[in-house]
C-alpha cells in the first residue's frame, strides 16, 4: 500500500513538471521570410501627396460681355476645332450696327472712286491746258485755273480716301463688338462642362473675383503629372530625370516619363509638409490615349540605377543597418549586421555583411523578436 502510494506520488510530481515545461518551453514566433536575391535596383524619390494628372491647355471660357443666350453649341463631352464659336448671345443690334456700318463703308468707297476720278480727269486737264499755254493756244488765266481745279480735285479725293479709312474702322470697331458677343474656343478641345443653358443670362465676372466658367475646354491630345515633392527631396531632383508613373485608375501597370520643370519656389501649406512642385511629361504619347485629365497619379523620379545588385526587401531592414537572417539548422534567427547602398520604398542594395540564397525576416514587427529567438515560417518565397 505504501509502494502504491509512493508511485502515485511520483506519477503526479512527473506529470506536474511536464505540465509546467509544456508551458513554459520556448514557442517557436511566426514569421514571414524573403529570400536574398541579385537583380536591378533604384534610388527613388516620390511624391508626398498624390499627384494629378493635367492637361496642357485647359481654358475656363466665359464671354467677356454680359447677356442672355441666344445660341449654344457646345456640349459636354463633344470636340471642338480652334476658333469655333461655342456659345452666342442676343446680337441683333450689334448685327445691325455692323450692316450700317458696312453699308456706310460701302457708301465713302463710292464716294472715294467719284473724288479721285473726278480728281484725275482734272489732272489731265491741268496737263492738257499748259501744254497749250507753252504753243500759245490758251491763256495764262485758264491755265492756271485748271491747275488749281486739278489740285482742289486731288484733295477731295484724299479726303476721301481718308473718309473710307474712318469707315473701314468703323466696320472694324462693330466687328470686335459683336464678336464680344461670341465665344471661341481658343484652340482644339474637348468640352469637359458646360454650365448655362439657352435663354439663361450670363454676367463677366467682377475683376479678381472667381467664378463658375460657362465652358470648362480641355486639350487632352497633350498630358502631363503634377506632383508635390518633399522640400528635402528637392534638391535631387533635376530636369529630364527618369521618372515612373502609376496612376490609380491602372493598377499595375507603370508609365515611364521625364520631369520636364521644377518649381522655383516651395510651397507652403497650412498643416501640410513644405513641397516642390514637378511637371513629368509622359515619354510615349501612345499611353495617354485613355488617360483622362484629374487623374491621381503618383512619380518616382530615379536618382540612380545599378542592375544586378544584390538586394533585400527594405521593409526587412532593422535600425542600425541589420537584418534578422533564419538559420534553417537551429530554426533561429540571428541579427547580421549588413552595409547598405542605394535603395527605395521596395528594395534596398546590400554591399555586405548577406549572400544570395539567405533567407531573412520580412515581418519585423512581431513581437518578442530578437537575436537568437526560435521562429516559425509562415510564407518562405522569393520576392
Amino acid at each position: 500500500m505504501k509502494r502504491t502510494l509512493t508511485l502515485a506520488l511520483l506519477l503526479a510530481l512527473a506529470g506536474s513538471a511536464g505540465y509546467w515545461w509544456w508551458n513554459h518551453r520556448e514557442k517557436p514566433i511566426a514569421v514571414q521570410l524573403a529570400r536574398v536575391e541579385r537583380g536591378d535596383i533604384q534610388q527613388t524619390v516620390t511624391n508626398t501627396r498624390a499627384g494629378t494628372l493635367k492637361a496642357c491647355r485647359r481654358a475656363r471660357l466665359s464671354p467677356s460681355v454680359g447677356g442672355q443666350v441666344s445660341r449654344l453649341v457646345a456640349a459636354e463631352g463633344q470636340r471642338y476645332t480652334a476658333g469655333q464659336i461655342l456659345l452666342e448671345l442676343w446680337n441683333h443690334d450689334l448685327q445691325a450696327r455692323l450692316q450700317l456700318a458696312q453699308a456706310q463703308q460701302a457708301s465713302s468707297e463710292a464716294l472715294q472712286r467719284q473724288s479721285c476720278t473726278q480728281a484725275d480727269l482734272a489732272r489731265r486737264e491741268a496737263e492738257r491746258q499748259q501744254a497749250l499755254l507753252q504753243r500759245g493756244l490758251t491763256s495764262d488765266e485758264r491755265a492756271e485755273r485748271s491747275q488749281g481745279e486739278a489740285r482742289a480735285q486731288a484733295a477731295a479725293c484724299d479726303a476721301a480716301r481718308a473718309n473710307s479709312r474712318v469707315a473701314a474702322a468703323e466696320v472694324r470697331v462693330a466687328e470686335a463688338a459683336l464678336e464680344h458677343s461670341r465665344l471661341r474656343a481658343p484652340f482644339a478641345g474637348i468640352a469637359a462642362a458646360v454650365n448655362v443653358e439657352v435663354g439663361e443670362y450670363v454676367s463677366p465676372a467682377p475683376v479678381g473675383i472667381p467664378s463658375q466658367p460657362v465652358i470648362d475646354l480641355i486639350d487632352d491630345s497633350c498630358l502631363y503629372i503634377e506632383a508635390p515633392m518633399d522640400e528635402v527631396d528637392a534638391p535631387s531632383i533635376r530636369v529630364d530625370q527618369a521618372v515612373r508613373i502609376s496612376l490609380d485608375a491602372y493598377p499595375g501597370r507603370f508609365f515611364e516619363g521625364r520631369v520636364r520643370r521644377i518649381a522655383p519656389y516651395v510651397e507652403d501649406r497650412e498643416k501640410q509638409a513644405r513641397t516642390v512642385t514637378i511637371e513629368v511629361d509622359l515619354q510615349r504619347p501612345e499611353d495617354s490615349e485613355r488617360m483622362l485629365p484629374g487623374h491621381t497619379a503618383d512619380v518616382e523620379v530615379i536618382l540612380a540605377s545599378h542592375p544586378d545588385s544584390l538586394r533585400i526587401p527594405t521593409e526587412a531592414l532593422l535600425e542600425g543597418q541589420a537584418v534578422y537572417v533564419y538559420d534553417a539548422g537551429d530554426g533561429r534567427i540571428h541579427r547580421v549586421p549588413i552595409k547598405t547602398g542605394i535603395g527605395n520604398w521596395q528594395y534596398t542594395e546590400v554591399i555586405d555583411g548577406l549572400e544570395a540564397g539567405q533567407q531573412i525576416v520580412v515581418s519585423i514587427d512581431r513581437d518578442g523578436l530578437d537575436d537568437g529567438v526560435r521562429v516559425r515560417p509562415e510564407k518562405s518565397e522569393d520576392r
